[in-house]
């Protein structure tokens, strides 16, 4: 079988799953999405993986995977997506050590929450692609938030935080920058996903 590559195009709030989110991988080299529905530790991991300017002041579990490995030689060359049975994923990390090759069975999430650590690439094999990728209508419609995947840095910007009615919109630079380093110091990676968003669009 064929494995096909696949990059992370973003994470949504889950429609679907109460305090659950949704993580879009996209075919390197077609237009299919693969979406994986993940648990909110996992989908804020894999953010804080993504968003290189948040630094958690505390190892989260899978740095400590990484720390660990690090420090033993061991690296994670691939992530295979290898199996779908009733809707789950299961996926495999491909390790190696003193040249000796190893297969761990992982949860996808973990998987890729660690493949991003390792700057490892992420694939899926096509009949899994096949059966279960689908063709996300790209919408430039700003005003219609729930066709939009939310990019990496806008992790937990979805129908979570539109409930809270959270906004810093009004806040001026110099206040977001100290909000930012609060919610990071008190480990609210969501909340500083957030601000960052805002101070990114300021700055761009």
């Amino acid at each position: 079988m064929s494995l096909v590559k696949l990059t992370i195009k973003g994470i949504s709030y889950s429609q679907t799953q109460n305090g659950a989110y949704a993580l879009i991988l996209n075919e390197v080299d077609g237009d299919r999405k693969l979406p994986i529905v993940i648990g909110a530790f996992e989908a804020q991991s894999i953010a804080i993986a993504l968003e290189k300017e948040i630094r958690p002041p505390r190892p989260l579990t899978h740095d400590l995977f990484k720390n660990f490995a690090d420090r033993f030689d061991i690296v994670v060359k691939q992530v295979i997506i290898h199996k779908l049975v009733d809707g789950v994923f299961y996926s495999s990390i491909i390790c190696e050590r003193d040249k000796i090759e190893e297969i761990i069975d992982a949860r996808t999430s973990d998987a890729i929450a660690l493949a991003l650590r390792f700057n490892a690439p992420i694939f899926t094999y096509k009949n899994i692609l096949d059966k279960a990728g689908i063709y996300l209508k790209a919408s430039s419609d700003e005003e219609n938030p729930d066709d939009v995947l939310s990019s990496p840095e806008t992790f937990g910007m979805g129908e979570e935080s539109n409930q809270s009615g959270e906004t810093y919109t009004k806040h001026s630079l110099a206040e977001l920058n100290e909000l930012l380093e609060g919610a990071v110091r008190d480990e609210d990676y969501e909340k500083a996903a957030k601000i960052r968003d805002e101070i990114s669009r300021r700055e761009s």
